[in-house]
């Protein structure tokens, strides 16, 4: 009995041990620095774009897709959002002009994502095929549009999304609010919340101690609500798990497969969009050739999230544990002076062995 209690905690919490486990090691690689206020605040912002694209990738791979086009979408919309700022002279006209630079970028986010949508659910041609040529599409675009060319500056307005702080009081009283809702929430077994509670401790002193919860959060923290509400609490979010559990027998139980399948790869083109107006923000400047391996990073983030890659299971929480521990693997290897190109030997290991991880798991059940 012991012994299948503590391979089901393993199994529920194996996201968060990892996390905490490359923390602690990075904590003493880096001899303190790893877990100074400043570090971890800039850690927060580093997953923050990660972290939306993971929370769409998550339906996609519950429904056993995927999406290969989003570091695309990101450049294209994150150029709609250049070209407005600066041809259409939005630049001058401060927030308004930042809100209406974000809509085109949603627009042109969804309005791609929902083409893939159409195709995939129309045609019934595999995601992978789909969206592989939608992000060289997408590319294209992108450099035909800028001309080859970033374009630089945004406003300072639009530069806030990614750049500005909630101040440190308001932000540690979020973070408190949160961590009563989950205390509310699993008040039956406080077992539960001995990772995200240590974690969100740990947050509430860096942000006191720094300059606060960065805005670019509060955008992550607002899309993976949203998306945790679709996922466990609506007709769609059933049928997204239905889909990618077995397709047939939902179909037979009344699912309309193509309309969601419709929905998740609109959805994921929004988020795309949202992802390149905090890119563009975060950079101050929109790049035709940023985004690349956007899409390896979001599944990495789901798939060591605890997301089965054949679909059927996954959750939105597990997903922003893996983003996290996508960009503490690379902060902490940046602090340690580790080239990029062995962070991305790591960073494919550590894939391999979360799908490695799942699939023995998958067939001891």
């Amino acid at each position: 009995m012991k012994n299948e209690k503590t391979k089901l905690f393993l199994q529920k919490n194996g996201a968060w041990i990892g996390l905490f486990t490359l923390c602690f090691l990075f904590l003493i690689l880096t001899r303190g620095d790893f877990f100074s206020s400043r570090n971890i605040t800039n850690l927060l912002r580093q997953a923050s774009i990660n972290g939306v694209l993971a929370c769409g990738m998550t339906l996609v791979i519950i429904t056993g897709g995927i999406d290969l086009s989003i570091g695309s979408l990101v450049a294209l919309a994150g150029i709609a959002v250049g070209y407005s700022q600066l041809s259409f002279d939005w630049l001058s006209l401060g927030y308004t002009g930042a809100l209406a630079s974000t809509a085109l970028a949603l627009v042109v986010g969804t309005l791609s994502g929902a083409v893939s949508g159409i195709l995939i659910s129309a045609l019934s041609i595999v995601p992978f095929v789909i969206t592989l040529g939608m992000m060289v599409i997408a590319r294209g675009l992108a450099l035909i549009w800028s001309g080859g060319a970033s374009m630089a500056p945004v406003s300072e307005s639009l530069g806030n999304f990614a750049g500005a702080y909630v101040p440190p009081i308001p932000s540690v009283l979020a973070v408190l609010a949160l961590l009563g809702v989950l205390i509310y929430s699993n008040r039956k077994n406080l077992v539960n919340l001995i990772f995200p509670g240590s974690l969100l401790a740990f947050l509430a002193y860096s942000f006191m101690n720094y300059k606060g919860m960065p805005v670019i959060v509060v955008f992550l923290l607002v899309v993976a609500s949203v998306t945790l509400f679709l996922l466990s609490s609506t007709v769609f979010g059933r049928s997204v798990y239905a889909i990618g559990s077995n397709q047939k027998a939902a179909y037979w139980a009344g699912v309309n497969i193509k309309k969601n399948l419709f929905l998740v790869y609109t959805f994921m083109g929004f988020l795309s969009g949202l992802a390149a107006v905090l890119l563009t923000s975060r950079l101050n400047s929109a790049d035709p050739n940023a985004g690349q391996l956007f899409e390896l990073d979001a599944i990495a983030a789901v798939v060591i999230g605890g997301t089965s890659l054949k679909g059927g299971s996954g959750t939105v929480t597990g997903s922003l544990v893996g983003a996290l521990t996508i960009a503490a693997l690379n902060n902490g290897m940046d602090l340690m002076g580790v080239p990029s190109f062995y962070q991305m030997v790591f960073k494919g290991l550590i894939i391999i062995g979360a799908v490695a991880i799942d699939s023995s798991q998958r067939k001891g059940t």
